[in-house]
């Protein structure tokens, strides 16, 4: 009698049905990576030599891909790929989005801020994305910083403090966090002074904020995030240097050449690009809902803002784009 069916056993039938040149030890090592290292070399080799007929004149008949034997080597395969999928995030909603970037807590503009909630709440939203550098990570930053500024802790607990207030603000909707750049200094601090624990759950965003709690998904390694058929993007996984454009939505337009809703630099502003057929490509920036003045930047031209985007069954969607005014105002951009 054969073998039982197992998930390694599987893998090693795939194995030599893609490769059957390949040599025994060549597909031993790919089994062991794709085991994750759970056989050893010697095992995986044994259980490659046993699907090829290649173990002995009694295991011979019990082979998946016999083959006489042969000599080692000469037969190259292509090694295994480590790379990983990249898919978009699709927000599950039909109706009006709220799209609010770069609050920056603890250095955000309470004006700002109060008066983009209490906008989206008279919207009767159904679902809020933060679109990324919603926390600000001064303390962990390769930046400068002044040393009487740096204390995690406290910037843990105002964060923490933030997501509980915008999930008692909107406590029907669901709610999605992006990461941005900000967010991703976590990472980044991670890998450089804790790499030995950097993979340990407890160590994620969504512990650190307790996301599952509050009931937020959060959307990380730069993923486009998709309403309906519009890509928003938080901005800094476009690319750079490619030259100086006008304004935001133009930059986000020379580098992607798409529709496309992205945060980041702080200004609300739009552009259009017809084809050749006058069918429209339409790119947004928002404004941002942070301090306007920091001291890493006392001179800018960043404004306070944030979008609603209509999705309809089919996809098609609209979007505002909301400028906010000194004194707290909304005005349609």
């Amino acid at each position: 009698m054969g073998r039982a069916a197992t998930p390694t056993k599987s893998l090693v039938d795939d194995l030599v049905a893609k490769h059957p040149r390949a040599p025994a030890r060549t597909l031993a090592r790919r089994l062991v990576a794709e085991t994750g290292g759970a056989l050893t070399l010697e095992q995986a080799r044994t259980k490659i030599r046993y699907a090829l007929g290649t173990s002995g004149r009694r295991d011979r008949r019990h082979a998946t891909s016999p083959r006489p034997p042969r000599q080692a080597g000469g037969v190259l395969v292509m090694p295994a790929s480590q790379a990983t999928p990249w898919e978009v995030h699709t927000l599950q909603t039909v109706g009006k989005i709220g799209v609010i970037s770069d609050i920056h807590v603890p250095y955000h503009s309470e004006v700002a801020l109060a008066a983009a909630v209490g906008h989206l709440q008279r919207e009767g939203i159904d679902h809020l994305l933060l679109n990324g550098d919603w926390a600000d990570f001064y303390s962990i930053s390769s930046w400068i910083k002044n040393p009487k500024l740096r204390n995690f802790s406290a910037e843990l607990q105002q964060t923490r403090q933030l997501l509980r207030w915008l999930r008692q603000e909107f406590p029907g909707i669901p709610i999605t966090a992006k990461t941005g750049n900000h967010e991703d200094r976590w990472e980044t601090w991670l890998f450089q002074h804790a790499p030995e624990i950097s993979d340990e759950p407890e160590m994620s965003l969504e512990r650190w904020f307790r996301l599952d709690d509050l009931k937020i998904d959060l959307v990380k390694d730069k993923r486009i995030i998709m309403a309906g058929e519009l890509p928003i993007l938080h901005g800094h996984e476009l690319p750079k240097g490619i030259s100086s454009p006008v304004n935001p939505a133009r930059g986000a337009w020379m580098r992607t050449k798409h529709t496309a809703v992205v945060g980041h630099q702080h200004q609300t502003s739009g552009h259009c690009e017809p084809d050749l057929f006058h069918a429209e490509t339409f790119c947004w920036s928002s404004g941002c809902l942070c301090d306007l003045t920091p001291d890493y930047a006392r001179v800018n031209r960043w404004n306070w803002g944030f979008i609603v985007v209509n999705v309809e069954a089919g996809g098609e969607f609209d979007v505002s784009n909301y400028r906010i005014t000194k004194d707290g105002k909304v005005r349609s951009s």
